[in-house]
């Protein structure tokens, strides 16, 4: 299967649908920068939160703590590029991109101090690693590398953010309600800024062989730097588990909700990451509409909603001159 994939990418004629071309933005809803405050408690952290399992869980504790390097990558990477976009509509949604990682960074940064700090876990062992890969690695690469792998990046959390929506169980089998709160909206902004990067990208190179290049670096980053992380940490903070049969079982189980064919997280997502590689890929060719519509509703809603609780504010940037 995946030889075939392989074929039927390079075998593919170059589509000139997105080449270097931004679609359709006069018709894109404009996009919120939304403020919270999840008033996190020690306390109330599961340890279990995904689906009852330790290390499933553990990666993505481990993902909290690294994504917030990756979300200042694109934070940055956005500001540098932004001055080269004539398109008023793409740098205002551009805009919005790096409102939307600067929020997530903040309150991923207060989970990862006022929740997982207090409760064991190596946050600053893992940030002090990250640190390093990122200082003297992702940082020393030229900035159309660094374009590049803004766009890998938003393509993982955009698959990941279109899983979690399919399966929403998976995040509601659990008590923690601010965790839970956390990921719900974090899955749901991924999705509603998926193509920003990407048109970036586009509008400002479009290099084939650059965008794969940047597609490697983040999935050496994601499948490769946070799992590490995420597997690491549970004989980190308990080394007895190395001796324990019951977390070995979790292991296994484990493993396959992350990267099993039929659940994980990753593995049942592979040919959705792989489309990444067509080259006449764009993520809009994944219609989420749908999943936005009932997220939005369901998370949103000012009475109903699962935010409405650690809501603050919203605001829209304005639509500027090419000028400006």
């Amino acid at each position: 299967m995946v030889a075939q994939v392989i074929r039927n990418v390079f075998s593919a004629k170059l589509s000139t649908k997105y080449q270097g071309i931004v679609q359709n933005l006069t018709n894109k809803a404009p996009i919120p920068i939304r403020h919270f405050d999840f008033k996190f408690n020690p306390a109330e952290l599961d340890q279990k939160f995904f689906l009852n399992k330790e290390l499933a869980t553990s990666y993505f504790h481990a993902l909290s703590i690294f994504l917030t390097f990756g979300e200042d990558v694109v934070i940055e990477t956005a500001r540098h590029h932004r001055e080269f976009i004539n398109d008023p509509i793409l740098k205002q949604r551009l805009t919005s991109l790096i409102g939307q990682e600067a929020i997530h960074s903040k309150i991923h940064n207060q989970f990862n101090d006022e929740v997982l700090k207090e409760n064991g876990y190596p946050v600053e062992l893992l940030r002090a690693i990250a640190d390093k890969v990122f200082e003297y690695g992702i940082y020393k690469l030229p900035h159309s590398m660094q374009l590049s792998l803004m766009a890998g990046i938003e393509h993982y959390t955009a698959v990941l953010a279109e899983f979690m929506m399919q399966h929403e169980e998976y995040l509601l089998g659990s008590q923690d309600e601010r965790q839970r709160a956390m990921w719900m909206w974090h899955m749901l902004e991924e999705s509603e800024h998926k193509d920003i990067a990407y048109d970036v990208f586009l509008e400002l190179s479009g290099d084939y062989w650059v965008r794969i290049t940047g597609f490697l670096l983040a999935s050496l980053t994601i499948l490769g730097g946070v799992s590490l992380g995420g597997y690491l940490m549970p004989f980190i903070r308990k080394p007895s588990n190395l001796i324990n049969p019951r977390y070995m079982k979790d292991i296994v189980e484990s493993t396959a909700l992350l990267f099993g064919s039929e659940r994980g997280v990753f593995g049942s997502s592979f040919m959705h990451i792989l489309e990444y590689l067509r080259p006449s890929f764009h993520p809009n060719d994944h219609d989420t509409t749908k999943y936005m519509e009932y997220y939005k509703e369901r998370l949103l809603n000012p009475e109903t909603g699962l935010l409405s609780p650690y809501f603050l504010k919203e605001f829209v940037p304005p639509v500027r001159a090419a000028s400006a």
